[in-house]
């Protein structure tokens, strides 16, 4: 081989000796792929909407005297708390007193008008043995001992109905609550069954809210929580009652929620927010449909790690697709980073650098 020919030779070698050192620096310094990314926040899809109410006992009941009378006095004040027995109003017993002796007087006169008959019996029926009276006169003296027997029930049972009315003049509470009204004053005279005092029972206590009827819907397995406008404290409830009739002038059902686990910081007549949250309260995130990726083992995303900006492939669980996003309920953090398009070309441990941020929520 000629001189000539080894020199060509040697330059050919190191020419292409050049050429790939220069592609191995061109490849090194090839730039990261950018990628578009979305930033993850997470929230409930659960709505909730709010009502204002007034906390109200279940059960009010407007005390009465069961008769008539004069009050002699009056025991309990609006606000006062009384217990189930508890004396809270008195009417004069006199004339209640004189009825009850007038009844046993006429008691004691209807025995004696029985013994009499019995007695007239006994020796109408000797004659009627000897053959002295017509069989007549002793079933006639039979039916007047049977009618005089009447007359002595009748007035055995006006006696007891009269104690009865001497005890109805102390008006006892049925049950332990909160005296809410009262309606009578001392000296006043009252007839039976008129309001004397409104005792509201503290063991059961609702809030009571307005709902209009293009809302109605919301009660359908919507969870209820009460929280009260002083001091913020807050109670579970549930939906006890919908009026079947709505207010003639707002045009609202008035509703009401039972209170669970009441304490004495809820009190009667405050105000309170009803809290009505309908649809699963977990928190979730709304994910573009080009973050998925799905090769046959289940729904990943590629989430961008922060310190060195390598992407992670990361499973999620998809709960719910809809037309442009997928409802991801777990594998998730709020604040994490995730890969938009392209993820079809992308592989874990890549890095990469980040262009435009969008969010990716539930809202």
């Amino acid at each position: 081989m000629s001189r000539s020919v080894i020199k060509h030779l040697v330059l050919v070698g190191a020419s292409a000796l050049l050429l790939a050192a220069c592609q191995e620096q061109e490849v090194a310094k090839q730039p990261d792929p950018v990628v578009r990314v979305a930033t993850v926040s997470l929230a409930p899809l659960a709505e909730t909407r709010t009502y204002t109410g007034t906390v109200v006992p279940r059960i009010e009941v407007a005390e009465a005297f069961r008769v008539g009378g004069k009050v002699a006095e009056r025991l309990a004040d609006v606000g006062d708390r009384v217990e189930a027995g508890q004396v809270v109003a008195r009417l004069d017993p006199a004339d209640l007193a004189l009825q009850l002796e007038q009844r046993r007087a006429e008691f004691r006169a209807a025995q004696a008008s029985l013994a009499k008959a019995e007695a007239d019996l006994a020796r109408t029926r000797q004659l009627f043995e000897r053959g002295h009276v017509a069989r007549a006169a002793l079933d006639a003296q039979s039916l007047a001992v049977d009618e005089a027997r009447s007359r002595a029930e009748q007035s055995e049972r006006a006696v007891a109905l009269a104690a009865n009315q001497m005890g109805y003049t102390d008006l006892k509470a049925s049950a332990a609550g909160a005296v809410s009204a009262v309606g009578v004053e001392a000296g006043q005279v009252v007839s039976a069954g008129q309001m004397v005092v409104t005792i509201a029972r503290l063991d059961e206590r609702e809030v009571e809210i307005a709902v209009p009827e293009s809302r109605l819907a919301d009660l359908e397995g919507s969870s209820a929580e009460v929280t009260l406008w002083a001091g913020g404290a807050s109670y579970r409830a549930h939906l006890r009652e919908v009026s079947p009739e709505a207010n003639g002038t707002s045009r609202t059902y008035p509703v009401r929620f039972a209170v669970q686990d009441a304490d004495e910081a809820l009190r009667l007549g405050m105000t309170a927010t009803v809290s009505l949250t309908k649809g699963d309260p977990s928190p979730v995130a709304r994910v573009p449909m080009t973050a998925l990726l799905d090769d046959g083992r289940g729904p990943v995303v590629f989430v961008v790690n922060p310190t060195s900006n390598e992407l992670e492939r990361r499973p999620v669980v998809v709960e719910a697709y809809q037309s442009r996003n997928a409802i991801v309920s777990g594998g998730l953090e709020g604040g994490e980073k995730l890969v938009t398009l392209g993820v079809q070309k992308l592989e874990a441990g890549t890095k990469v650098r980040l262009a435009e941020i969008q969010s990716a929520s539930a809202d």
